[in-house]
C-alpha cells in the first residue's frame, strides 16, 4: 500500500488545527484522527487488498476503509447494475466481492465479466460464440453444444479438421488501464480423447490490431513421450518450433535437455503446454499485452489467434469454451 504523510501540509486541508484557529503546518496526527470521510477518500486512492490491509489499524480506520464510499470506486461503474438482485448486497464491498467471487455475463450472453479481488482490475472470458473459428458453421468439422460446466450457453467442440484456426478480438477501453494482460486458451478433452494434438505445436499470437503480433507456439496436450522418437515435448522452445517449420521439416526430434538450456540462457521462450484449472477445464498461455496509464484511443482492439495450418493432418476431440484475458500478477511484472 502506499505510504501516506498524514503530517503533510497538501493532506486534507495540510496540517491540524489548534483552539486558537491557527494551523500547525507539518503537525503529524494520527490517521484515525481524521474525519471518516477525508480517511475513507485516502483509501479509495488505493487497492481492495490495501482497503482490507488497513482495516485492522483501528476501529475509525475500519469503518472508513469499509464505508460505500471506498468500495464504490473499485467497482467498474459500467458493470455494478449486472451484480443479481438475488444476492441482496447489503453494502458496495458486498457487491465487489460479488463481481469477484463469480463472473456475470454481458453482451448477450457472449462475454463474462469479473474483477481480481486483490487488485479490482478488469478481467473476461470471450465465448467461443463471440470467436471467428473457421469452418465453424458446418457441422462436419464444428459442433456447437451445451455443456453444463461452462459458463455460456454453447460450446465449440471440434469433429475434424486439417485446418485450424481460432481468432478473436476485445476493444482495448473494455480493460483496465496500467496493467499487464495476459490471454490464455480454455478448453478440455472431448469425452477425455483427442486426437492430432499430441505432438503438434499450435502458432498462437497476440498483438494490438494494426500492428505486428507477437508470437509464439502453444501445445494443446500435455507433454508426453513421442513414440515415433522417445522425446517429450516440455521445455521445447520457440525458437526449436520455429526452426521445424522454416525448414519444413516433420515434427520428429525434440532438443536434447543440452539445446533446451542453451536457448533459454539466449533468452528463448519455452513453449507453453496446458495446465488443468479448478473448474475442470484446461487453460494454456497464448501471449500477454500492456495498456499503459493513459489507455486506448475508441477503435484501439486486442486480437489474439490460435492456428495450425501447416502440418495438414486431421485433428479432433477439443472442447472449447472461449479466450481468458486476466491481469498478470503484480509481483510478476518487471519493470525495466
Amino acid at each position: 500500500m502506499e505510504q501516506i504523510q498524514v503530517g503533510d501540509s497538501n493532506f486534507c486541508g495540510g496540517g491540524s488545527t489548534r483552539s486558537d484557529g491557527n494551523v500547525l503546518v507539518g503537525a503529524s496526527p494520527r490517521l484515525d484522527t481524521l474525519p471518516e470521510d477525508c480517511i475513507s477518500m485516502v483509501i479509495s486512492h488505493t487497492t481492495p487488498r490495501d482497503a482490507c490491509v488497513v482495516a485492522s489499524v483501528s476501529k475509525t480506520i475500519k469503518s472508513a476503509a469499509q464505508s460505500d464510499l471506498v468500495w464504490e470506486t473499485f467497482i467498474p461503474p459500467e458493470y455494478a447494475s449486472l451484480v443479481p438482485r438475488s444476492l441482496n448486497c447489503s453494502s458496495k464491498k458486498e457487491m465487489y466481492l460479488s463481481l469477484a467471487d463469480d463472473s456475470v455475463l454481458i453482451d448477450d450472453g457472449k462475454k463474462s465479466f469479473w474483477v481480481e479481488k486483490s487488485s479490482g482490475k478488469k478481467c473476461y472470458m470471450i465465448s467461443a460464440m463471440d470467436l471467428t473459428i473457421i469452418w465453424g458453421d458446418s457441422p462436419a468439422y464444428w459442433q456447437w453444444n451445451t455443456v453444463p460446466e461452462s459458463k455460456f450457453e454453447k460450446v465449440a467442440e471440434l469433429r475434424d479438421v486439417c485446418w485450424f484456426e481460432i481468432r478473436g478480438k476485445i476493444s482495448c477501453r473494455m480493460l483496465s488501464k496500467g496493467t499487464h494482460y495476459s490471454v490464455y486458451a480454455v478448453f478440455k478433452r472431448a469425452n477425455n480423447r483427442s486426437h492430432g494434438f499430441d505432438h503438434t505445436p499450435i502458432e498462437a499470437g497476440v498483438g494490438f490490431v494494426g500492428k505486428e503480433a507477437t508470437k509464439t507456439f502453444v501445445f494443446l496436450e500435455p507433454g508426453g513421450r513421442d513414440p515415433r522418437g522417445g522425446y517429450r515435448n516440455t521445455g521445447v522452445s520457440h525458437a526449436a518450433v520455429s526452426r521445424a517449420f522454416r525448414t519444413r521439416r516433420p515434427w520428429m526430434r525434440m532438443p536434447r535437455e543440452e539445446e533446451v538450456e542453451g536457448e533459454k540462457e539466449a533468452g528463448g521462450n519455452v513453449v507453453e503446454e496446458p495446465k488443468e484449472r479448478g473448474d475442470g477445464w484446461s487453460e494454456v498461455k497464448l501471449g500477454k499485452f500492456e495498456i499503459n496509464d493513459v489507455g486506448c484511443g475508441d477503435g484501439d482492439e486486442i486480437e489474439f489467434t490460435l492456428m495450425e495450418t501447416q502440418m495438414g493432418h486431421w485433428k479432433s476431440g477439443l472442447v472449447f469454451q472461449g479466450i481468458e484475458i486476466r491481469p498478470v500478477k503484480e509481483e510478476k511484472v518487471v519493470t525495466k
